[in-house]
């Protein structure tokens, strides 16, 4: 297969009601935590990844990922969270480059499907995840993610490369 035929997609539903979070519980940790949606990878058109996930917390994990990336330095990207604690086969989550390409793994991934990606296509779409995230999370909660942002716990497993 050639790799740049590989396709991601990403989908989520949030599964709270809107009116769980405003703009008052910004540093609200339990309420924070508590706003999750299903969230799901294909990759060309097949089942990937498909989980729950404390969404704000997986935001702030993509964020983080997207401000450390420069014109000529893509990061790996891992998440984890602080509600699993057992992480030896590695993140809920990864993005991992290498040369001009990267793989996505996942410890619960439903498949082990063939993913390598060139790493333009990949950093770019999950760029647009992270952007996608933000605008959709605070249309539906109607919240602002700013004021949210440092007050969000973010879990750094033992893969954290330059922080």
């Amino acid at each position: 297969m050639d790799s740049i035929s590989s396709k991601i997609t990403f989908e989520y539903n949030f599964v709270v009601d809107k009116g769980i979070i405003s703009n008052k519980d910004k540093s609200d940790i339990s309420t924070i935590l508590a706003i999750d949606a299903t969230f799901r990878i294909n990759i060309n058109n097949e089942l990937y990844f498909e989980t729950e996930l404390a969404i704000l917390e997986f935001y702030k994990a993509l964020y983080k990922w997207k401000e450390r990336i420069t014109e000529d330095y893509i990061p790996e990207f891992h998440y984890y969270t602080i509600e699993y604690a057992d992480y030896e086969e590695g993140a809920i989550l990864s993005l991992i480059p290498f040369s001009n390409k990267a793989r996505v793994k996942s410890i619960w991934a439903e498949q082990d499907l063939y993913n390598i990606f060139d790493l333009d296509y990949i950093a770019r779409e999950f760029s647009k995840l992270e952007q996608n995230l933000k605008q959709d999370i605070e249309d539906y909660f109607g919240i602002k993610l700013k004021k949210f942002i440092k007050h969000i716990p973010l879990m750094e497993g033992p893969y954290m490369d330059d922080e």
